[in-house]
Order: structure tokens, then C-alpha cells, then sequence
């Protein structure tokens, strides 16, 4: 592997929907267990994190619900789309969320995959949910900073 490809680090697939649903409060970087078709199918970026979330069961972290679809040139020993799918983390790191999630109103969510180093890494947030008006004060938020840009935009090719 080039030393390019293993320094840089690149999106593979980005969870917009979690970004609009939840307040982030922290994020974690964390490695995810892989069969061989699984990430093949990455790199192609055959990845969907829709409704995915993270559960810890027994000291370790789990993702669930996360579609990768099946490697066009596997064979009859391809792996399953839906499969449940185990996070590397330290552990120290799984009891903190441990604890965390136990508080109300807690929850793990994959916000993307990417590449780090050349191996694939999962960032899992802590997020607690928008209630809807939420949603629509960060909406206006955004068509206002938009707004001010345009308008500054404009100012800047009157000069």
C-alpha cells in the first residue's frame, strides 16, 4: 500500500439523516470486525447507514442494521447484508458509554465510515433526539447563514 493511501484518511459513507435527527454531543472512532467481501464491497461503496444504531451487550459494542450489499464477484461464501457487526474500541471507552447510554435519553449512532491509516473506521456519536421544532430552528438557522452569504457575495462583485 502507498504511504499516500495509508496516511490519508477519506469518506466512505456519510449518515445525513443522524445529523439532522439527533443532538451530537461526542463522537468516538472506532475499528469494525470485516469479512474479506464485506470490505471489498466498501471500497466500492456499497454501504448503507440508514436506521443503523449501536448497542453495547456484555462489554462490547455492536452495530446493527447496516446495509452492505453482498460483493458482486463473491462467491457462494458471501457474506450477509444485514448481519450484526462487532466495534473494536478500547474498553475503557465502552464502559463511558456505558454509563452514558444508561442516562435518559442516550443513544449510539454511526454517523460515517471512512478510511484512517487504510483500515476502515466507524464514527459512533453520542445523540440524544431533536423534538421537531428543533429541526426547524437549525433549518432557519441554515437558510439564514445562506442568506447572509449570498448577500455578501453580491456585495463583494459591487466593489
Amino acid at each position: 500500500m502507498s504511504k499516500a493511501k495509508k496516511d490519508s484518511t477519506s469518506l466512505i459513507a456519510d449518515n445525513r439523516k443522524a445529523r439532522h435527527d439527533y443532538h451530537i454531543h461526542e463522537t468516538y472512532e472506532a475499528g469494525i470486525a470485516l469479512t474479506g467481501t464485506e470490505v471489498k464491497s466498501i471500497r466500492q461503496g456499497r454501504l448503507n447507514l440508514k436506521d443503523s444504531y449501536c448497542a453495547i451487550q456484555n462489554g462490547e459494542i455492536f452495530l446493527y442494521q447496516t446495509h452492505i450489499s453482498p460483493y458482486e464477484q463473491g462467491n457462494q461464501f458471501n457474506h450477509e447484508p444485514m448481519r450484526t457487526r462487532k466495534l473494536l474500541m478500547h474498553r475503557s471507552e465502552i464502559h463511558k458509554l456505558l454509563g452514558q447510554v444508561k442516562e435518559k435519553g442516550f443513544s449510539l449512532v454511526p454517523l460515517n465510515f471512512h478510511f484512517a491509516h487504510g483500515l476502515i473506521k466507524v464514527t459512533v456519536g453520542l445523540v440524544t433526539g431533536k423534538k421537531n421544532y428543533d429541526k426547524r430552528q437549525d433549518m432557519a438557522e441554515r437558510d439564514a447563514q445562506r442568506d447572509i452569504r449570498r448577500r455578501m457575495k453580491e456585495q463583494s462583485r459591487d466593489y
